[in-house]
């Protein structure tokens, strides 16, 4: 969105695919964010693009079911394309 730094959408993006969404519960002691959170590691600008950028965002492996593409699907562009702080 215009007026939000490429830095700050880079690490909502990482947050809505992974953790940003987990409802806080007393179990929440039990479950380390640190380990589960996404992470944004590079942000580059789209050459002749004003305001429009290419975000990296990493995912710990434990957040996916072993072999399952669909569960790798749904988790990271079925989250990320219904955010709405994006366009």
């Amino acid at each position: 969105q215009p007026g939000v730094p490429p830095e700050e959408a880079g690490a909502a993006v990482a947050a809505e695919s992974s953790t940003g969404t987990w409802t806080t519960v007393w179990t929440d002691g039990l479950t380390s964010l640190d380990r589960y959170k996404g992470r944004c590691y590079h942000i580059e600008p789209v050459a002749g693009e004003e305001n429009q950028y290419i975000c990296y965002v990493a995912y710990p492996l434990d957040l996916f079911e072993e072999g399952s593409v669909t569960n790798m699907f749904t988790s990271i562009v079925g989250n990320v394309f219904g955010f709405k702080a994006l366009r």
